[in-house]
């Protein structure tokens, strides 16, 4: 069985240079590791993962837990983590809580026995006082849960902002703002902090509707539908213009429009959140959103994770708040 001695002699370095370009540590020249990497492809060398792990403490395994991997918005987050972990010699679990408290508890657990070196939590049901409990690096999307865990997500204030004041600019007079659930302190509620601050600002009359996440409904499309059909139609006839708390809801509510007879954007007007990649793909209508790159945030929860992870421990982690910006479509 070849070994990194066979890997070193065959590429011309020492043990130690090719130990650096396995693990990635130090500087190495682009020659020196085009080297190593072509030498250990010539003698079929794979480095023993578990041997690495045991002997660094690390597995090199992060944990992902997301609400639906089935989302745009979700599916395009976890693509860009993967790419910035793989970047760095990492791998991801990729978890599916479906926004159950149990299934989340579970997962935690899973992971835990996986012996994942951090976890990126997109998803979260539990108190606090749990995720406390979990004993690994953690790095929260949208929630702020303690001084000791970082958190990283858009400028949900200023997109609803920048989504409202566009509303009204264009005329409407009675708004409308679909949002997720507020009773859990999540970041995504000052997007409607800040729908009714500046309704209050305008005197524009205006009203939220929540839409909770427990439902079991397998689609995400058909989801926003049924929330639609049961809680929004009585009321939308009531207002000129709608800020949805994503775009897939926002496209819902423009079908539900266009089945009913309402002209948009002439006698409704919608802005959505996210831009994610069903949105870019979307034609007819454009829809008019607030953009939060999933790209960027991605990278950020990534690295802010591997820095926990390859840190000292008295390094303070720091928080990142991402810029939004306001894309026009055919909607408004």
């Amino acid at each position: 069985m070849v070994n990194i001695k066979d890997v070193a002699k065959k590429a011309g370095v020492s043990v130690t240079t090719v130990s650096r370009v396995i693990n990635n540590r130090g500087y190495i020249g682009k020659e020196t590791r085009k080297k190593v990497e072509k030498a250990m492809a010539d003698i079929n060398y794979a480095p023993n993962q578990i041997a690495r792990a045991l002997q660094k403490s690390q597995s090199y395994l992060l944990g992902v837990i997301v609400p639906d991997s089935e989302h745009p918005f979700f599916a395009e987050l976890i693509k860009n983590i993967e790419l910035f972990a793989y970047n760095n010699n990492y791998k991801i679990l990729i978890c599916n809580s479906l926004d159950q408290a149990n299934k989340e508890t579970k997962y935690i657990g899973m992971l835990r026995e996986n012996r994942v070196d951090g976890i990126i939590m997109c998803s979260q049901t539990l108190n606090i006082e749990e995720y406390r409990k979990v004993d690994l690096p953690i790095v929260s999307f949208d929630r702020i849960m303690s001084k000791e865990i970082p958190y990283v997500g858009s400028d949900n204030f200023a997109g609803g902002t920048i989504a409202t004041e566009h509303l009204i600019e264009n005329g409407c007079k009675r708004l409308l703002h679909l949002s997720g659930p507020l009773d859990i302190d999540m970041l995504p509620n000052r997007r409607a902090d800040a729908f009714k601050l500046t309704c209050m600002k305008h005197n524009i009359p205006f009203k939220i509707i929540e839409e909770e996440y427990s439902r079991q409904t397998f689609s995400v499309f058909d989801r926003h539908e049924e929330f639609i059909e049961e809680h929004v139609a009585n009321e939308l006839t009531n207002y000129d213009g709608v800020f949805c708390s994503n775009d897939i809801l926002a496209y819902a509510v423009y079908i539900y429009a266009l089945k009913n007879n309402i002209k948009v954007p002439e006698q409704l007007k919608i802005v959505g959140y996210d831009y994610n990649s069903f949105t870019r793909l979307l034609q007819h209508p454009k829809l008019t959103t607030v953009k939060q790159p999933a790209d960027l945030i991605g990278k950020e929860l990534c690295s802010t994770l591997l820095k926990m992870i390859e840190g000292k421990k008295d390094d303070k982690p720091n928080n990142s708040i991402v810029d939004v910006e306001l894309i026009k479509g055919d909607t408004t």
